[in-house]
């Protein structure tokens, strides 16, 4: 009987005594530490269907992917980037002016004329058009003419205007490229290029020239010209992303039977803006699906300095 008595007050003792422990805060047991948040996964490997890719970071450096980046290759139409570098130069410089009109010579109208000499802003002989202009026909329609226009306006002959360009060319360090016209039409193999080139033309074209980039690399459409039956004539802007990918603002497509479908482009988001190239794609599509599956990519990337992924 004692056995139980004694029994019962040791185990109301023990119950007292955790009631007191567990209204103290002192006593209290320390919480066990929180779990560290899981590490987020990197994201996939990006996969290309092109032979040629680069994508860069400008605003860290860094080469989020290469691949083939020094390769050398036709790269027809963005040929006009350099183009356009030269004449947005000549007008930073002073020794060129936005509203300066050149008149389309007889022969820069028979040469390239809608129909016969590929992209085409559709000028007429013996029109008078002003750099301006020429300028926004060579980028948002890849104007030939207007490619023409500018060179002979500038330097009195296309031959002459491409040594200006290749000049410039090596002053930027464009070690790999080479420049026979300055429409990027087929030129026996003259005009050769490489993706690290373009990238770093891209770069210089967006820094030395923020308001001529702005200016004309992103305009959706161009109205200049007229149909046989009297018609304005209205061209979308050739930039597979522009519209269709937040944030991109430009640059350049390019394609002929040996370049294939190619494009040099750039988008910028939340500050970030990141230049890409592909090039040897097989169609349109492709070459738009490429782009905007790369530039996903790339802006899913954490931002960071040197060179990372790539194959």
């Amino acid at each position: 009987m004692m056995g139980r008595i004694h029994s019962k007050r040791a185990g109301a003792a023990i119950l007292a005594g955790l009631a007191l422990a567990l209204a103290s805060p002192v006593a209290a047991a320390p919480s066990a530490p929180k779990a560290a948040p899981p590490a987020a996964q990197a994201s996939a490997a990006f996969v290309p269907q092109a032979p040629i890719v680069m994508l860069k970071d400008l605003d860290s450096g860094a080469i989020l992917f290469s691949r083939g980046a020094d390769q050398r290759f036709a790269p027809a139409s963005m040929t006009k980037v350099m183009t356009a570098y030269v004449v947005l130069d000549l007008i930073k410089a002073g020794r060129l002016a936005r509203d300066t009109k050149f008149t389309v010579g007889e022969a820069e109208w028979k040469k390239w004329r809608a129909g016969r000499g590929g992209s085409s802003m559709f000028l007429a002989p013996g029109e008078k058009v002003s750099v301006d202009d020429l300028l926004k026909g060579l980028i948002t329609v890849s104007g030939n003419d207007a490619a023409a226009v500018l060179a002979v306006g500038i330097d009195g002959s296309e031959k002459d205007f491409v040594k200006r360009m290749n000049d410039m060319a090596s002053s930027l360090g464009m070690k790999s490229s080479r420049f026979g016209t300055p429409s990027g039409w087929p030129d026996g193999g003259v005009t050769k290029v490489s993706a690290a080139d373009l990238v770093t033309l891209a770069d210089r074209l967006i820094r030395d020239h923020p308001q001529g980039y702005a200016r004309y690399f992103a305009i959706p459409s161009l109205q200049h010209g007229k149909s046989p039956d009297g018609k304005p004539i209205v061209q979308a802007n050739r930039n597979p992303i522009l519209g269709r990918f937040d944030g991109a603002d430009g640059l350049k497509t390019g394609h002929t039977s040996e370049a294939g479908y190619c494009f040099l482009g750039s988008a910028k988001r939340d500050g970030r803006r990141l230049v890409m190239v592909v090039a040897g794609m097989a169609s349109e599509k492709a070459r738009r699906d490429e782009a905007t599956r790369l530039m996903d990519w790339g802006f899913a990337q954490a931002p960071q300095r040197g060179r990372a992924g790539g194959r």
